[in-house]
């Protein structure tokens, strides 16, 4: 449990520099260290919201968040974030599921990473039913496999510049948020041993700690540019690893 502590601390902070939680990969580390199958999502959530809930504070005190870019997409997944985590998988689905999505992700960041510090002059107006329909998609996956889904939503809005970097950044952080909150009311609606949960704290500790040291990181020191490079390189790597388990 100790290396599983650091590796989510690792997570937290690299995660938490460009406003996303880390759902992703604390789901395939907890696989790798077999880490019981019906308790791991919501862990997950729960971590995801520790880690992107101060980042969510200070975008709404700053007023940095884009409501109107914000609120299209949480339609749609909202809900669909609920259905996807009501529904059960088999355990081996799950990982293959998660291993496609890590590797997806991972090169949605690499993506990502080459979008940051570019000057967005024109900005695209998306048709809200699109918006609500890419909600929707990202929504469900992220509820079926517990994650937030701003790893998949951040690139998207970079791509189809449908908003300045400060506004996306601020968007899938609150995105994150709001998705794991209902995923993990989802989930709850299945036999889960809330037991359990208290006995996984020390990875909630390395997560809020994690969690804040990430958003310094981003504040003071590193660029998005190059923090996003790294954590897509940790994605990628733990996508890799998880295959050589699933395969091999």
């Amino acid at each position: 449990m100790i290396i599983l502590t650091i590796f989510f601390f690792i997570t937290a902070i690299l995660y938490s520099s460009i406003g996303f939680g880390g759902g992703s990969t604390y789901l395939a580390l907890m696989l790798i260290w077999d880490i019981p199958y019906y308790i791991f999502p919501i862990l997950a959530l729960f971590c995801n919201i520790i880690v992107v809930s101060g980042n969510s504070i200070n975008f709404v005190r700053t007023k940095n968040i884009n409501f109107k870019l914000l609120f299209p997409y949480l339609i749609g997944s909202i809900p669909f974030a609920f259905f996807g985590a009501s529904i059960s998988i088999e355990k081996n689905l799950f990982e293959k599921l998660l291993f496609l999505i890590l590797i997806i992700a991972g090169i949605f960041l690499l993506i990502e990473s080459k979008s940051f510090n570019k000057n967005q002059i024109k900005i695209n107006q998306i048709p809200k039913i699109i918006s609500i329909v890419i909600g929707s998609i990202i929504g469900f996956i992220s509820g079926l496999v517990g994650i937030g889904g701003g790893i998949f939503l951040s690139p998207i809005l970079f791509l189809m510049r449908a908003g300045y970097p400060k506004h996306i950044t601020s968007t899938a952080s609150l995105f994150i948020l709001i998705n794991s909150i209902f995923g993990i009311i989802g989930h709850l609606t299945k036999d889960v041993v809330l037991e359990e949960f208290l006995n996984y704290w020390s990875l909630f500790l390395a997560v809020l700690i994690g969690g804040q040291i990430g958003s310094y990181l981003n504040i003071k020191f590193l660029s998005n540019k190059f923090l996003a490079l790294i954590t897509s390189f940790l994605v990628i790597f733990v996508a890799i690893r998880m295959g050589i388990r699933l395969f091999s």
